[in-house]
């Protein structure tokens, strides 16, 4: 079914129940938007959004207080009409009972949280954004390396998990293998995940199923990370060129969104968790300004400036 439903939002985010009989698996949220109704129960009800989770805050709560119990009956008739997934008092405010009963009367989930409204609609929007966002499935490798979110591909034994394996053995952080879960957050930022079916775990060709979590800790394995890097593993070839300078740069697309991609070629001896870290660090640097293959440009250009001054001397 479309959407994420409501027992999963109210799970993660601990939310109370004031509607206990109703089932909330059956309600569906599908959109990452939140509302906060202060027009709605002033009674302007034109271009109301109601596929939105509604937000009770301080304003709307503290409004609906200075009505009579005539007044707060028209006004929560109106609003209780429509189809909402849910409504969420924030701040630890309960509705009170002539609102819990019209909206149990149409099936709408009344939740609370002792949370502060802006902090908790953030967050709230944040997961839902996680939740609903487009994905698709590869086949790869996902690893945390330097706070870099490294995708490893490349043809099944090829080596990916041998890779992924060494690099948490020097430190850094599964996040998912053979199977990468890719989610379009915005438009820059991709988040992976690993199915909950295969979480922690690394096949190894000749051993079989390993537990990295149980073998090697709980600081060794991450439940989701964003994708900054690809990298694609290639058998090495004699006739292909690869780039040896990285002035441009190269990438690949997911859901639209394109990612710094280098291809490697493989070859015996290369250590590849130590060139993975060092494509890690150096896409670091990149972000943060600096770019090696341009700084050796610029120095060769600067050489060659300075020979020519000094042959026209």
């Amino acid at each position: 079914m479309q959407g994420v439903s409501v027992a999963k939002i109210a799970r993660t985010m601990d939310l109370k129940n004031f509607t206990d009989d109703m089932n909330l698996k059956e309600h569906r949220i599908i959109l990452a938007d939140v509302n906060r109704p202060a027009l709605q129960l002033s009674g302007y009800l034109e271009h109301f959004e109601q596929s939105r989770v509604e937000i009770i805050g301080m304003v709307e709560y503290a409004y609906l207080q200075k009505k009579s119990e005539e007044e707060k009956r028209e006004i929560y008739e109106a609003f209780l009409s429509f189809d909402i997934p849910c409504i969420i008092y924030c701040r630890g405010f309960e509705p009170d009972e002539l609102f819990l009963e019209i909206a149990i009367k149409n099936n709408i989930p009344v939740l609370g949280t002792e949370r502060g409204t802006s902090e908790f609609m953030a967050e709230l929007i944040y997961r839902l954004s996680e939740e609903l966002a487009p994905c698709i499935t590869i086949h790869g490798v996902l690893v945390d390396v330097y706070g870099e979110g490294l995708l490893i591909m490349g043809e099944s034994g090829i080596g990916k998990s041998e890779t992924a394996l060494e690099l948490i053995k020097r430190g850094h952080r599964l996040v998912t293998d053979d199977v990468v879960e890719i989610r379009k957050i915005n438009d820059h930022t991709l988040v992976g995940t690993s199915p909950e079916i295969t979480r922690h775990f690394i096949e190894l060709r000749g051993i079989g199923i390993i537990d990295v979590k149980a073998l090697f800790g709980a600081e060794c394995v991450k439940e989701k990370q964003n994708i900054d890097l690809v990298i694609k593993l290639e058998d090495w070839k004699k006739e292909n060129e690869y780039d040896r300078l990285g002035l441009e740069d190269m990438y690949t697309e997911f859901l639209g969104n394109k990612v710094v991609c280098h291809n490697l070629p493989i070859r015996p001896g290369r250590n590849l968790a130590l060139i993975c870290e060092a494509a890690a660090v150096n896409h670091r640097q990149k972000k943060m300004g600096y770019n090696a293959a341009q700084e050796l440009y610029r120095r060769v250009q600067a050489n060659l400036t300075k020979r020519d001054d000094e042959d026209d001397e």
